[in-house]
């Protein structure tokens, strides 16, 4: 009797967990249910930003139909009320049941909504999964909030993004390249926190005031200020600071962070720490029929913290390693069918590298970029090794750390060949040039080098696709961004590698005229 593994989430993990498990479905061995929430078919969410101000259309989001998942039961608008443990079922909204030998949550995160007097929570939305909020105001998540930050961005409306985080400084310099006029308020002293250091936010700001985007730093958001229309509806009109500060616009759209979903989890006695707690088998501590991936994952060793309360880490909020989890576990499941040994568990070889996308300015960063070169170095301690360039006159940055050599954090601003060489030695834990300025060197214009030097080099994180397997995929024919993307996948996920990957076609083309 075929194995029967059910889906929660048509996300991109969910689907390319999916597609994975086609080779056992076309045998027999197993079949598939994808449960989806949504109706409008499986989209990458990623890219839901290019979306809204139209550098991007939904077919191009679209991950995949029923059509192409030959033999999966791909269910859209199917909404999941609760899972069954003891019977190994799962129930729908609409009352019918799934049975399931093996469950895998991808139940991805939702927005974090801050608390703010006079945002209005008016009733679930059309999957009943989220709530709708005030008039004018959003979280663009979703196909439906891609549609209210289009209408604006049409007619050059003034667009309030509160959160200065990496998604929304990506959806303001986009909003700026659309014509429209965006305004970021963020309650610290500079944008991106988590990924750049002084310097580099420096010359980021720099570039998004040029760009026409407004900066709102120091901003303690306390409320929303509505306005009533003729039709009766109150509409957002402006944000308030704890200051007085009254930032005005046409559209409010929230990027305060994201949050695992677990509620379906958390319901059915799983345990939860910043997701559902899985082990290196990406199992749930509290069933092993039960499996989680993606944003509602939080990856974690039993053995070391079952009776802690607090348990550190959590997901990842990244696309790669949620594909990369989808793949180890349809690989686990298939070796396990067939009764052969599986590894270890699942481990991530591809540490987070944050690539901006935008037009407006370039950016790369890993790991810690926090150290301060001139700070004295406590007794006892070894401090980081730590180079830096500036040329703020250039609007371009590039910050190093290592530890004997080894490269453990940059953050790269403006120079995308040096940026994409030091994500390929931070992925491989490679070692720095002792002259630091070779690097330097590669985004002179007249510099040969079209991306990371070696075919082994990974271009795509998201998706690990090799220089080489790019450059494979052009010269047998693919002639754009796209058909490489259908070929290898590679540009498919947060998009920053299009750019890369658009040099190695130019190369190829000048190569063959």
């Amino acid at each position: 009797m075929p194995e029967r593994i059910v889906m929660i989430g048509a996300g991109p993990v969910g689907i390319r967990f999916a597609e994975e498990l086609l080779p056992l479905v076309s045998e027999g061995r197993a079949t598939v249910t994808v449960l989806g929430a949504e109706t409008a078919d499986p989209y990458n969410r990623v890219l839901i930003a290019e979306l809204a101000v139209g550098e991007a259309t939904a077919s191009e989001l679209t991950l995949a139909t029923a059509s192409a998942l030959p033999g999966v039961d791909l269910r859209l608008g199917a909404r999941v009320a609760r899972i069954d443990r003891e019977t190994q079922r799962v129930e729908l909204a609409d009352g019918s049941t799934v049975a399931y030998d093996r469950l895998v949550l991808a139940t991805g995160a939702r927005s974090i909504i801050p608390s703010l007097d006079g945002l209005e929570t008016l009733g679930p939305d059309s999957t009943g999964l989220d709530t709708r909020l005030t008039a004018g105001v959003c979280v663009l998540r979703d196909m439906a909030d891609a549609e209210q930050v289009r209408s604006v961005v049409e007619r050059g409306g003034r667009v309030v993004v509160l959160g200065a985080g990496v998604l929304g400084i990506e959806l303001a310099m986009l909003l700026a390249d659309a014509g429209a006029i965006p305004s970021v308020a963020h309650f610290g002293p500079m944008p991106m926190p988590r990924q750049l250091d002084r310097g580099s936010a420096s010359i980021l700001s720099t570039a998004l005031a040029s760009a026409g985007v407004t900066l709102v730093p120091h901003t303690r958001a306390e409320g929303v200020i509505g306005v009533e229309g003729d039709d009766g509806i109150r509409r957002f009109r402006a944000l308030a600071s704890s200051d007085g500060k009254r930032i005005e616009g046409d559209l409010l759209v929230l990027s305060c962070g994201v949050r695992a979903r677990t509620e379906l989890a958390e319901a059915a006695g799983l345990r939860i720490g910043n997701g559902v707690l899985v082990d290196s088998s990406l199992r749930s501590w509290s069933d092993p029929r039960i499996f989680a991936i993606g944003d509602c994952a939080h990856i974690a060793d039993p053995a070391e913290y079952l009776h802690e309360r607090q348990v550190p880490g959590g997901p990842a909020g990244l696309v790669g390693p949620g594909w990369r989890q989808a793949s180890w576990l349809a690989a686990s499941i298939a070796a396990e069918l067939d009764d052969d040994a599986v590894d270890n568990g699942f481990v991530d070889e591809h540490p987070g590298v944050v690539v901006l996308k935008g037009e407006l300015v370039d950016i790369a960063s890993a790991g810690d970029v926090s150290a301060d070169p001139f700070a004295p170095v406590p007794a006892g301690e070894i401090s980081p090794g730590i180079a830096v360039w500036a040329d703020p006159e250039h609007g371009t940055y590039v910050k190093m750390a290592t530890r004997d050599g080894i490269l453990t954090g940059f953050v790269a601003v403006g120079m995308p060949r040096a940026a994409a060489e030091l994500s390929v030695l931070y992925l491989r834990g490679g070692e720095l040039p002792a002259d630091r300025s070779l690097l330097l060197r590669l985004d002179d214009p007249d510099a040969d080098a079209v991306g990371p030097a070696g075919r082994d080099a990974t271009l795509c994180i998201c998706n690990a696709v090799t220089v080489g397997q790019i450059k494979d995929a052009i010269d047998d024919g693919c002639s754009s961004v796209a058909e490489v993307g259908d070929c290898t996948r590679a540009g498919t996920g947060c998009g920053g590698c299009r750019a890369r990957i658009t040099e190695l076609l130019h190369a190829h083309a000048g190569a063959v005229a």
